[in-house]
């Protein structure tokens, strides 16, 4: 047993530390942290309202912030992050233990919608947004951050990416 504790849990052996979690949590309308998409390898309840789920390395997901109090919205931000593998250079970000590599980062909901319509968009062509190349989710960012659509994923640019894949050591 390895004695650092994580997200309130202590990792029980090496397989769980090569995993990155990310916790999430749901007290309606106050804070909202849910995944976009992502596939998952684990999944531990911690109570109603929070669980903590885990991405073997290299594995993508969409991570949506959203609080607000009295006065209306805190914080709106949607990260999509690549899991990382031991010993990986990686960007630290809440409720993402220990971080990942960060493909886009998106805050304001105006901008948080437009990158969600951005995946629905990727959806709509059917191709799953976890398998969608890393690149597109950069470019996604640069060109919301500019204040420009960004250009539609196509199969075409998906078998590209998946060509590219194949080849990369």
């Amino acid at each position: 047993m390895i004695g650092s504790p994580l997200l309130g849990q202590t990792v029980l052996d090496g397989a769980t530390a090569t995993l990155t979690h990310v916790e999430l949590t749901w007290h309606e309308k106050r804070i909202e942290h849910w995944l976009r998409f992502g596939r998952y390898a684990e999944e531990k309840i911690l109570d109603r309202h929070r669980r903590i789920v885990s991405f073997a390395p290299d594995s993508i997901f969409a991570f949506v912030r959203w609080a607000s109090n009295d006065f209306g919205t805190v914080i709106s931000r949607i990260d999509i992050v690549r899991a990382i593998a031991p010993a990986e250079p990686y960007t630290t970000l809440p409720f993402v233990r220990p971080g990942g590599d960060i493909l886009l980062r998106i805050d304001g909901w105006p901008k948080v919608e437009r990158a969600l319509r951005a995946i629905d968009a990727v959806q709509a062509v059917g191709i799953d947004p976890v398998d969608a190349a890393p690149d597109h989710w950069r470019h996604v960012q640069s060109r919301l951050t500019a204040g420009y659509e960004p250009r539609p994923y196509t199969r075409e640019r998906h078998a590209a990416w998946l060509l590219r894949r194949r080849t990369e050591p």
